[in-house]
């Protein structure tokens, strides 16, 4: 059955994702001669970068996430549909969604990336992911309910591999967890958790290759496990997470770490509805597009951010999947989608590389600008000001502020509350939405 979307004669473009790109796209698009529908499972923005604070107790879910609703009111032309889109008919220029169907002029997959556990079945049923708000969510009921179970056991060594966290993947993401959790065991838990020893918590950070931030700088990445190790975290390079079964990881070179928290941020894979030939899936499980974003074999079909490959001499393997590449091609198919109606020259795209940066706990982070390396306090300040202008919302960015400054004054977070759904048919396991 279609889904209920008024008729018009204007031409449609359907937006799949309300990410990065995706909002980007919808927000640019908003005045222009199009009938515009944008499809989401969730009905808010989720700001990923943010992820590892819900999961560490720093910020609510609802501060890193904006209804979608909130975004778009009062604009004509443009539909919001809640929705899981399941496969796309080329054909027929129709998705199938949780909803019903819903037809289309012009498509754009906008739908990012998702874990990747490379068929690693042990590790995928029992490891932590870190790619939405609920799975923040549950990573800081996993952490916490730990703790409440630990002051309940006498014995030290059963004490210790409840107490123990283990990070796979020495990105952004894995860096940025494993300091804030080093913060919290450092600042936070000695007081929440007095007759706990804190010295047997071990905080480890595995890398497959043979550094960390592999994106960023080698100057970068030596100031960030320099970071790390001041904080405590054991930081371990050239090998692999081989198997976990929620005990016990077991490394390549055979080590074993006895840990009931795996977080898993070691990889990621393109994310995109069904329905498309295997011929035009490219290395990540990305989608081939050309300069303008245009899906091989699929003239009306693009895809912009995370999802997309578009192979370029400067990036053979693709651009890197972060929120600026999502955002540029964002704006830039906007611009293209005009061009079209308007029956004049497309412009291709090119991304403008403004750096990169992660954060290392208090007073600690690391910058790549085109033309300068740096760390330290000013990094860091420079990392929080760039975050927070980046937040949708002006509600979300004082509530983010009010938060980074009692955290930093106090040294301490109070957001350390374990939220499970209860009640019929619900999954125990999984965290509800505050």
């Amino acid at each position: 059955m279609p889904v209920n979307i008024p008729k018009t004669d204007l031409k449609r473009i359907v937006i799949v994702g309300a990410g990065f790109g995706g909002l980007k796209l919808a927000r640019e698009l908003l005045y222009s001669n199009y009938q515009i529908v944008l499809i989401d499972k969730n009905n808010y923005h989720q700001f990923q970068p943010l992820f590892y604070q819900v999961a560490t107790a720093g910020l609510e879910p609802s501060a890193i996430s904006f209804p979608l609703r909130k975004v778009f009111q009062k604009k004509s032309n443009f539909y919001i549909r809640v929705a899981e889109v399941y496969s796309v008919d080329n054909d027929q220029k129709i998705l199938h969604t949780s909803l019903g169907t819903v037809w289309y002029d012009y498509l754009v997959i906008a739908t990012g990336v998702n874990s990747n556990f490379f068929g690693n079945t042990s590790i995928e049923s029992n490891a932590v992911p870190m790619k939405s708000v609920s799975e923040a969510m549950m990573l800081r009921n996993r952490l916490l309910q730990n703790f409440e179970k630990a002051v309940t056991i006498a014995d030290p060594e059963q004490v210790r591999p409840v107490l123990n966290v283990v990070v796979v993947g020495g990105g952004p993401t894995g860096v940025e967890v494993s300091g804030a959790i080093a913060e919290m065991k450092k600042f936070v838990l000695p007081k929440d958790y007095p007759e706990l020893d804190f010295s047997q918590m071990e905080i480890t950070l595995i890398e497959a290759s043979d550094r960390l931030l592999a994106s960023m700088s080698k100057q970068s990445s030596a100031k960030a496990i320099r970071y790390l190790k001041k904080l405590g975290v054991k930081v371990v390079t050239n090998n692999l997470v081989t198997a976990y079964d929620g005990e016990t990881v077991w490394l390549g070179d055979g080590t074993q770490i006895k840990s009931k928290t795996l977080i898993w941020a070691a990889g990621i894979k393109g994310d995109y509805p069904n329905g498309f030939s295997p011929e035009i899936t490219g290395r990540g499980n990305r989608l081939k597009v050309d300069a303008y974003n245009r899906v091989e074999s699929y003239p009306d079909v693009f895809a912009i951010g995370d999802v997309a490959l578009m192979a370029t001499e400067k990036y053979p393997n693709g651009h890197p999947q972060v929120a600026q590449v999502a955002i540029q091609q964002g704006k830039n198919l906007a611009l293209n989608f005009v061009a079209m109606n308007q029956g004049i020259r497309l412009i291709p795209f090119k991304y403008i590389d403004r750096g990169s940066m992660a954060t290392i706990g208090r007073n600690r982070a690391v910058v790549d600008l085109p033309f300068w390396s740096f760390g330290g306090l000013t990094a860091w300040m420079i990392w929080m000001f760039i975050h927070l202008m980046a937040i949708v919302g002006v509600k979300n960015r004082l509530l983010i502020f009010i938060n980074w400054l009692w955290n930093y004054i106090t040294y301490d977070q109070s957001l350390r509350l374990i939220l499970k759904v209860s009640g019929g048919k619900a999954d125990k396991k999984e965290p509800v939405s505050v």
